[in-house]
């Protein structure tokens, strides 16, 4: 029998010392309490809450999105201009050739594999299948830029203030990306990729994605993580 996993609260109430009806509560207001103690709380404790939150959830808690930028620092591999291209095609613009690499990888499959690689039997064999394959991803990123995801919204942090809340309509959008225009080459199209992969990220907005292991890793946290943050996004709206 598969165990179910389920939130308990008790154990971040006892290790911070707080009461059982300590507001917020950490069961029906999850990004409330995390806002106020996620860099209080152990690993071990702390990651339960992603049982009962999402990753675009999260977004709002700066400190996550700390750790989210501190993480694209370091160059992880799926967030690399193959790996992302590979992942989420629907979000190349460029002239890159989807399909290449598969039908390279068929095509020496069948080369010498296939048969044991005998040339008498293989004849035309390995150039159909290349062919083939080459076309059916190129169909299938096709379908994908024709089902475009919808715009998302993006959660921002709660303000108290007048003038933020005349500015909600404006906030309340997709992160700040640029478009590739048609004099962009395939080196500007693939830095404005990349950029906009990595907002996507930072926002939540990636499937695929172990957000998790970012989110509840206390050695992304830097002394100086809001104003690096508040840096980054300040260029980002400049730009």
């Amino acid at each position: 029998m598969v165990k179910v996993h389920e939130f308990d609260e008790g154990p971040s109430l006892k290790y911070l010392g707080l009461p059982p009806d300590h507001t917020p509560s950490p069961t029906t207001q999850p990004i409330e309490f995390l806002e106020q103690h996620l860099t209080h709380l152990p690993p071990n404790i702390v990651s339960h809450y992603g049982l009962i939150t999402t990753p675009k959830q999260r977004t709002v808690i700066p400190a996550i999105r700390n750790r989210r930028l501190q993480y694209t620092l370091t160059a992880p591999v799926e967030l690399s201009f193959v790996r992302a291209r590979n992942s989420w095609p629907h979000l190349w613009e460029g002239r890159l050739e989807p399909g290449v690499e598969e039908a390279r990888e068929e095509k020496t499959w069948v080369e010498e594999e296939f048969l044991a690689g005998n040339p008498t039997h293989i004849g035309k064999l390995p150039g159909l299948l290349r062919d083939f394959e080459e076309e059916r991803e190129n169909e299938r990123v096709r379908t994908l830029r024709r089902v475009r995801e919808s715009e998302e919204l993006v959660p921002e942090e709660d303000s108290d203030s007048d003038e933020e809340d005349e500015d909600q309509d404006e906030e309340d959008e997709e992160p700040p990306s640029s478009e590739p225009s048609d004099l962009e080459t395939d080196r500007e199209r693939q830095a404005t990729f990349e950029r906009r992969i990595k907002e996507r990220f930072i926002y939540g907005l990636l499937d695929s994605i172990d957000y998790d292991k970012i989110d509840w890793d206390e050695s992304l946290d830097l002394d100086d993580d809001r104003e690096a943050q508040e840096r980054w996004f300040e260029q980002d709206d400049d730009e």
